[in-house]
């Protein structure tokens, strides 16, 4: 049996990065999905004919390596395909309340729009003409 995810969507805020005390690097963010409305086996239209989506969203969170690339190249908007897997969290809140967590672990982060644009070492953008291949 495998833990397999496989989800496509845009990023909904820009990632965010800490480090642990070990040094450990941990980038996350929101990641969007949709799904058209189904009512009685039909997908549901609006009064324009268009599909009604459902929208959910899925909290992504990346390691060391995979997770600078996330945070140096991902902003808000983005669509990207994230493989991972489902991780099921269990913890005690200050008042005693037990609270149940969920999240996507990445293992690869493909790009599936135009990553933002970086600065080289000079504090110019890279540019894709600039690239010699």
């Amino acid at each position: 049996m495998q833990n397999i995810v496989i989800l496509a969507g845009n990023i909904g805020q820009a990632p965010e990065t800490i480090t642990t005390q070990g040094g450990t690097g941990i980038t996350r963010f929101t990641l969007a999905t949709s799904r058209p409305r189904y009512a009685e086996g039909r997908v549901v239209r609006d009064e324009n004919g268009y599909r009604v989506q459902d929208t959910e969203w899925h909290r992504i969170t990346c390691f060391n390596g995979l997770g600078k690339t996330v945070q140096e190249h991902c902003e808000k908007g983005m669509k990207l395909l994230v493989r991972g897997r489902i991780h099921y969290t269990k913890w005690t809140d200050a008042a005693g309340v037990d609270r149940y967590g969920c999240e996507i672990i990445a293992e690869t982060v493909d790009f599936l729009s135009r990553a933002k644009q970086t600065e080289n070492d000079d504090g110019k953008f890279i540019d894709d003409d600039d690239i010699p291949f």
